[in-house]
C-alpha cells in the first residue's frame, strides 16, 4: 500500500513545505518498499515539481467548491482518494488543521511535529517535537492507521527524481464551513517559515525607522525578516512577522535576534532553530542563555559592521 502524502499548493503554487512534506513520504516509502502517492487541491503548477522528490504518483483533485479553503471540506477531499494507512502531512498552519479532520474521519493516529524519519513502521514510532519545542519525545502510533505531521525545516528537502504519473479526480465536496483566508502573497521576499537564514529585531532597535539596517542585513545574507510580539503589537513591523508562542514558530538553520530580550513567549517560537545569534546591549538579557553566539553592544553599529563584514567576505 502506498504511502500517500498531501502537498499542500498555495493558490495553485507548490511551496517548500510541500516538497519537504514527499521527501519525508520517500524517505517512509523506501522503509516500507513502497511508492509515494501525493494528493494536491487544485493545483496549478507542474506535478514534474513532486516527482523530482519522490512521487510516482500524483493526484490531482479538481473541485471549485474548494476554492476557499475549509479545514473539514479539505479532509473530505482527501479522504476521498487517500486509502492508505500512513499519510503524511507537511505542519504548515492550514495542512495541520487538516490533518487531525482526517485523523478523525479514518479513525487514525495523529502524530504532529515529526524531525526525522520513523524509527520502526510497526509499530510506527517517531521523535517529534514537544512542550513548544523545548523538548523532543519518541511517540507511538497505536491506530489501523497514522497521520503525521512533519515540522518544517527539520527533515529537509531531498531531490529524489523518480518517473511519475498524475491522475485527475473530479470531485464535489460539500464546502458549507468554508471561510475566505487571505493568504500571504509572494511579493518577491523569502516565506518566513520556510526561511534557512532568518534575521529578526526587537524594541532595541528604538524605531521603525531603524529598520532599514535589518532588510539591508537579510538581503545580504539571504534571509527572511522578522520581529517580536510587541514590535508588531505597537506597528512597527506587520503581524506576519511576529515569531513567538503565539506568532510564527520557525525552525531556520540559522535565527540572529537583534535586541529582542528573549523572553519564554518569544523563545517558544525559535527555540528549533539550529543555531541562535544574539545582539543585544544589555549583558544580562536572558536571550543569550540560550544562544550559540553572543554579541554585547549597539545594534545600530553592530548590524552596518556586521553587513559590511559580510558582503567584503562574499565579495
Amino acid at each position: 500500500m502506498a504511502v500517500f502524502v498531501y502537498a499542500e499548493n498555495i493558490n495553485g503554487v507548490y511551496k517548500k513545505a510541500a516538497f519537504e512534506a514527499v521527501s519525508y513520504a520517500k524517505a517512509i516509502a523506501d522503509q516500507k518498499g513502497d511508492t509515494v502517492t501525493a494528493v494536491s487541491i487544485n493545483p496549478t503548477d507542474s506535478p514534474d515539481l513532486l516527482y523530482k522528490y519522490g512521487a510516482t504518483n500524483v493526484i490531482n483533485v479538481k473541485d471549485e467548491g474548494l476554492k476557499n479553503f475549509s479545514a473539514k471540506a479539505y479532509a473530505q477531499a482527501v479522504n476521498e482518494v487517500a486509502n492508505a494507512d500512513i499519510i503524511v502531512f507537511p505542519h504548515t498552519t492550514d495542512a495541520s488543521s487538516v490533518a487531525p479532520m482526517l485523523a478523525v474521519q479514518k479513525n487514525y493516529s495523529l502524530i504532529t511535529n515529526a524531525i526525522a524519519a520513523p524509527e520502526s513502521l510497526s509499530p510506527f514510532q517517531v521523535k517529534r517535537r514537544a512542550f513548544s519545542g523545548k523538548g523532543f519525545m519518541h511517540a507511538k502510533a497505536e491506530g489501523e492507521g497514522v497521520i503525521v505531521t512533519v515540522s518544517q525545516n527539520a527533515f529537509g528537502v531531498k531531490e529524489n527524481p523518480v518517473p511519475g504519473s498524475e491522475e485527475v479526480k473530479d470531485l464535489a465536496v460539500a464546502n458549507e464551513d468554508t471561510k475566505v483566508l487571505s493568504h500571504e502573497q509572494s511579493s518577491g521576499k523569502i516565506d518566513l517559515k520556510e526561511a534557512e537564514i532568518v534575521v529578526s529585531a526587537g524594541r532595541g532597535m528604538k524605531g521603525p525607522e531603524n529598520w532599514g539596517v535589518i532588510e539591508d542585513l537579510a538581503n545580504t545574507l539571504g534571509a527572511a525578516t522578522a520581529c517580536s510580539k510587541p514590535v508588531s503589537d505597537i506597528g512597527w513591523r506587520p503581524h506576519t512577522e511576529h515569531v513567538g508562542q503565539t506568532g510564527k514558530a520557525i525552525a531556520p538553520n540559522l535565527y540572529i535576534a537583534v535586541g529582542i530580550s528573549g523572553a519564554i513567549q518569544h523563545l517558544a517560537g525559535v527555540n528549533s532553530s539550529k543555531t541562535i545569534v544574539v545582539i543585544n546591549s544589555d549583558p544580562e538579557a536572558p536571550f543569550f542563555k540560550s544562544a550559540d553566539y553572543g554579541v554585547v553592544g549597539d545594534a545600530l553599529q553592530i548590524v552596518p559592521a556586521l553587513n559590511e563584514k559580510i558582503k567584503a567576505f562574499k565579495g
